[in-house]
């Protein structure tokens, strides 16, 4: 089931911590793939960027729970400088 298929971001490619949670939830799976490519790029580059563990796995969980929710984009988040 992870060699599914999951659109990326412009930029940055799906690490496996959020492949993992994605495929394991149908709910923000189908958010995701509903979001632009510029969007996704948003929310890889808002994990990546996270410094410690703990804070990377605390903004996959609000990933999820944003993709459920409707959420298109992390907030209180300047964007990603890579685009």
């Amino acid at each position: 089931m992870l060699s599914q298929k999951i659109a990326t971001g412009v930029v940055h490619e799906v690490p496996e911590d959020l492949r993992k949670t994605l495929v394991s939830e149908p709910l923000a799976l189908a958010a995701w793939e509903d979001i632009t490519p510029l969007a996704r790029n948003e929310w890889i580059c808002w994990i990546e960027s996270a410094k410690k563990a703990e804070t990377r796995a605390k903004r996959i969980e609000r990933a999820r729970e944003g993709l459920m929710e409707g959420k298109r984009r992390p907030c209180c988040w300047p964007g990603c400088p890579h685009r």
